[in-house]
């Protein structure tokens, strides 16, 4: 029978003891945790290895002996080990030794309750895996577990033996905090055998992290109780907040830090990463927003962009102006209905002529605003731009009422000539059944649906270009606000810690192990040395993605097309506040 035998590599050069660790009857396995050094009273090592197992409930026991004849010189030694194993009873007893002053290993498991007809104990085949304890101890594996394929010199593990030699030493901090610098009544050896790491820093702060917590708890209990003020929850302001960008990132700032100073301890591994991302986005969107408000501030850039905002918004009025004048003659040769174009030309020139006063009413005091928005940024890069969106759809609203207007206009006239369409083929629609029936029509109903159908169909292309005109300038619009929100939703959401253990510690985020051989010659046991495989970028991305505050699109490319042609309104971004699914 072959049996794994998993040693930690951090033990390969102590001295020679005993072998404590976990032993998984199903797998055949045992997951050597720490080795026992001379001298020590064995009652002790019991009374050790049982408070280990009542805290992590795991079956830690005294699996064999360990020896290095490094310095020992006698004879007796294999002889003292062996005898322990009348003390320590246990099956199988695992005996590893390593040669002195040389690289070849000693591996047996003897069975002491061997068969009848056997005189002997029973000896089965060992097979060493060499793992690091520290990067295990450290290591999340995720399921389910990449294996990787099958090469020369590598070998493959089962997803179940993986999470049980993980699993065992991650519950086993308590025997490894048991000897610490040598001061306890038993001394071990395993990975902080060289020392406790450690940082003064790190002590501090999280002895610091506790009243933190607790006063900023206290805050923002009192700035949620404000918000839900009756006053701030009456009907026109919580339209207006529905709207505005900054109020939902406002908000979702808000949840951020109620995760972030919680003062619950984090139930599992993947809450804890999920509070240290939301801390580094909170602590990048700071430092980004006040890198942009030293800029803001630096050279008077403010008043710059104020003096510059007035004559940008003239001149967009005298394009659109030029535009509508060309709408208002024959765009590219196209002949228009005179009258309908006159109308609609002078009903949109007219609300730009309103846009362009308000904005030079409001010429004198665009620095004072601009200045107070700057000031914003030490809230965030995502505050900002949060508001550089809502300013931005302030600056264009005349286009979006233009749009507005012209796809009405067009879908009326759209859904006017599909229902006298329906007339003439003798059907009609069927509100309460919501499906087409036949129906037929007298004389008079026909004339009239036919007078109609004419007028509508030769008005059709007036309405129809400018519907087309003003759809182009709004997705020009909403393709600004989208790049912003993307940028938002990517600070937001990005895993930026969980990314960075993966580049400075890939060995923290597993996604499986390898195997690779050291030994393999005849007569000696083969020898395995086990590497974790670090979780890929884009399954990081995935696993630990916090949620964003943006609204994904609520379109397909179909029934965005589908809409643009029938003239019905488009919000690529659901509206604040809906149920998203």
């Amino acid at each position: 029978m072959v049996l794994k035998a998993f040693f930690p590599t951090c033990c390969a050069s102590v001295d020679s003891g005993l072998l404590v660790g976990r032993w998984v009857p199903e797998q055949s396995s045992a997951v050597v945790l720490a080795v026992v050094h001379f001298p020590f009273i064995p009652v002790q090592v019991k009374e050790l290895l049982a408070q280990v197992q009542q805290a992590s409930r795991l079956g830690v026991t005294v699996l064999g002996t360990w020896c290095h004849h490094r310095q020992e010189t006698e004879e007796s030694l294999g002889h003292f080990l062996e005898g322990l194993g009348t003390i320590f009873s246990h099956e199988p007893w695992l005996q590893l030794c390593r040669e002195r002053g040389s690289r070849f290993w000693s591996c047996k498991a003897t069975r002491w309750q061997a068969p009848a007809a056997h005189s002997v104990p029973a000896e089965d085949q060992v097979l060493l895996v060499f793992y690091d304890q520290r990067k295990v101890l450290q290591a999340q594996l995720h399921p389910p577990v990449a294996l990787p394929h099958q090469q020369a010199g590598d070998a493959t593990a089962s997803a179940e033996g993986l999470a049980t030699v993980f699993d065992t030493v991650a519950r086993s901090t308590l025997l490894f905090r048991s000897d610490r610098f040598d001061e306890g009544p038993v001394r071990l050896s395993h990975w902080q055998s060289d020392g406790v790491e450690g940082s003064i820093l790190v002590e501090l702060a999280k002895q610091a992290s506790g009243p933190v917590c607790l006063l900023m708890a206290y805050l923002l209990s009192l700035l949620s109780a404000l918000s839900a003020c009756r006053l701030l929850q009456s009907w026109p302001l919580t339209f207006i907040w529905s709207k505005l960008s900054t109020c939902e990132q406002l908000r979702h700032r808000l949840d951020h830090l109620r995760l972030v100073f919680s003062t619950q301890k984090a139930k599992d591994p993947a809450q804890l990463m999920r509070k240290a991302n939301t801390l580094v986005s909170l602590l990048l969107d700071l430092a980004l927003g006040l890198v942009l408000l030293l800029w803001l501030h630096r050279k008077d850039h403010i008043g710059q962009l104020a003096d510059a905002l007035v004559p940008v918004a003239d001149h967009v009025s005298e394009e659109l102006q030029q535009l509508l004048q060309w709408l208002m003659g024959a765009p590219a040769g196209l002949k228009m209905n005179r009258a309908l174009d006159q109308v609609l030309g002078r009903f949109f020139l007219y609300h730009i002529h309103l846009w362009i006063s308000y904005i030079h009413l409001m010429s004198p005091f665009i620095e004072c605003i601009l200045w107070h928005v700057g000031l914003s940024a030490c809230l965030g890069l995502t505050v900002a731009l949060s508001i550089l969106s809502d300013i931005l759809a302030l600056l264009t609203f005349h286009i979006y009422c233009f749009y507005v207007y012209g796809a009405r206009l067009y879908c009326l006239k759209i859904y006017g000539l599909s229902s006298l369409w329906r007339l003439f083929r003798g059907k009609k629609w069927n509100v309460l059944r919501q499906r087409v029936d036949s129906c037929s029509y007298d004389l008079d109903q026909l004339f009239i649906g036919t007078l109609l159908f004419t007028i509508l169909i030769f008005l059709l292309p007036t309405t129809a270009l400018y519907y087309l005109v003003f759809t182009l300038l709004r997705l020009l619009v909403v393709t600004v606000q989208g790049l912003i929100h993307l940028l938002v939703d990517l600070i937001n959401s990005l895993p930026l810690f969980a990314l960075g253990l993966r580049l400075c510690r890939p060995y923290r985020l597993a996604a499986g192990v390898k195997f690779r051989v050291l030994e393999r010659e005849a007569g000696r046991p083969l020898r395995l040395l086990m590497q974790i495989n670090p979780l890929a970028y884009s399954h990081v991305v995935r696993t630990y993605r916090l949620p964003g505050s943006g609204c994904p699109p609520q379109h397909s490319w179909g029934s965005l097309c589908s809409k643009l042609f029938f003239g019905e309104l488009i919000y690529p971004w659901r509206q604040r506040g809906a149920k998203q699914d």
